[in-house]
């Protein structure tokens, strides 16, 4: 396909999805389902007008998949609720460490005893495998910032903290692949790949967006009011925090994740200081402000308080819309090439048991351990178990391992595992998550335990 043919092919695409969203959402599909069936009819499953390959195009999808994933983290990191509390987070932090470590250890076996891989490819697939995605599981996730619902925190949440906690395990496998250095007994991998990374990328996160929210809020007030461009501030502190990171071999999707979510806490915190001795409570403007997110509406008129009232907008709220719009085109264009790379014969039966294992095996189970104990309710287990979705997140830690030097034969063993996986994910899921959160909702409003 040349440039021209190109631009006729997306430009089409986005019109008629702007045109038939209305539509589109009361049907039983997503948008990356209709993305993923446009580039299998034009790539070699059907028409074979292109043909995109992974293994040669790694540097490119590589990049174009670091920079989705990192719009999508800071858009998860804004929606948290306010205020955090460590109860509240359990289940998600439960999810992307114990439910993260059991699904790399049954995919690494599940490749290792009978897909043949070796022991340092099996861990690598279990780990490209692992996360969950944060950009094409927007239909279950949290739809604005201070949404509630305890499904959808949970899974976003997940999403947020498992694509930095994967990391290590890819690291790992790579190790024993002799790609990365491990140190004497796995030492330096204990200590810098899984401590120091972790723990840095945290706290480079919590210090930024601490810092932006408070500049961000003395500009904004008398003496100073100045009018900020949120959605540059939003882009700059992306590109900061994750810089940092990998200068100081930190995790800077945990970082980009951490900074946006105290960004968000820090500005609800400081509105709620200023409004305290004007209104009595945060319960005046700044609720009244946070519902009007949620609603994605203006809020009611309200008599002048006596003092300066909290800024119109904040950055975390002004700087969404613009990444969520980013996040969205470059998901066509992603899913796409997706649908560009298979080819009839890229449905073995091998990669097609791997990815129903990983569904209907590996997740639930991993899920139903890691929160045992916690007080999620038997609907959020079984949401949670079921909707495990698998895209962007897993291609970037692929193309990292390629440009890493993986060999080509294991290079395109994963790839054809990897997109399999990638693929039916987009299907399955997107099939099923509007039967089931309609089912689910009927129950709970009519008072029938799921």
């Amino acid at each position: 396909m040349i440039n021209a043919h190109w631009f006729l092919l997306v430009g089409a695409l986005l019109l008629v999805m702007g045109l038939t969203s209305t539509v589109l959402k009361r049907l039983p599909v997503t948008a990356a389902m209709i993305y993923l069936a446009v580039g299998l009819l034009v790539g070699p499953s059907v028409l074979n007008l292109f043909h995109f390959n992974p293994l040669k195009q790694s540097a490119l999808l590589e990049t174009l998949t670091e920079i989705t994933v990192l719009l999508s983290l800071f858009s998860a990191g804004v929606k948290m609720p306010v205020p955090f509390t460590l109860m509240r987070w359990r289940a998600p932090i439960m999810l992307a460490t114990v439910s993260v470590a059991l699904t790399v250890a049954m995919v690494a076996a599940f490749a290792f005893y009978l897909l043949g891989l070796p022991l340092g490819a099996a861990i690598l697939l279990g780990a490209i495998l692992a996360p969950t995605d944060p950009v094409l599981a927007t239909d279950v996730q949290s739809r604005y910032p201070g949404d509630r619902d305890q499904q959808r925190f949970t899974l976003t949440c997940e999403a947020g903290l498992n694509d930095g906690s994967a990391f290590p395990f890819v690291m790992l496998g790579l190790g024993l692949l002799g790609l990365h250095d491990l140190g004497d007994s796995g030492l330096r991998w204990v200590m810098v790949d899984v401590l120091w990374a972790t723990a840095a990328g945290i706290a480079i996160g919590l210090v930024a967006g601490v810092a932006l929210a408070r500049m961000g809020w003395k500009l904004r007030r008398a003496p100073h009011s100045h009018e900020l461009m949120d959605d540059f501030l939003g882009l700059g502190l992306i590109g900061v925090v994750y810089g940092l990171s990998v200068m100081v071999d930190a995790w800077g999707f945990l970082a980009v994740f951490f900074a946006a979510v105290a960004l968000r806490q820090t500005e609800l915190k400081l509105a709620r200081g200023a409004l305290a001795g004007t209104a009595g409570s945060f319960s005046d403007m700044a609720i009244a402000h946070e519902a009007a997110a949620q609603a994605n509406a203006m809020p009611a008129p309200k008599s002048e308080p006596t003092q300066e009232p909290a800024p119109a907008l904040m950055v975390s709220e002004g700087s969404l819309i613009f990444k969520e719009h980013l996040e969205r085109l470059s998901v066509v264009l992603l899913v796409l090439l997706i649908g560009g790379t298979l080819f009839i014969d890229s449905w073995s039966w091998r990669a097609v048991g791997l990815a129903l294992f990983l569904f209907l095996v590996a997740r639930p189970l991993s899920v139903y351990i890691a929160l045992w104990g916690t007080r999620t309710t038997s609907r959020i287990r079984v949401m949670t178990g079921w909707f495990g979705v698998r895209g962007i997140g897993s291609l970037y830690y692929l193309m990292y391992a390629i440009e890493h030097g993986l060999s080509e034969k294991l290079g395109l063993e994963l790839i054809q595992f990897t997109l399999i996986v990638v693929t039916l994910s987009i299907l399955l899921h997107g099939i099923s998550v509007k039967p089931l959160t309609e089912y689910f909702g009927r129950r709970s409003k009519e008072g029938i335990a799921p």
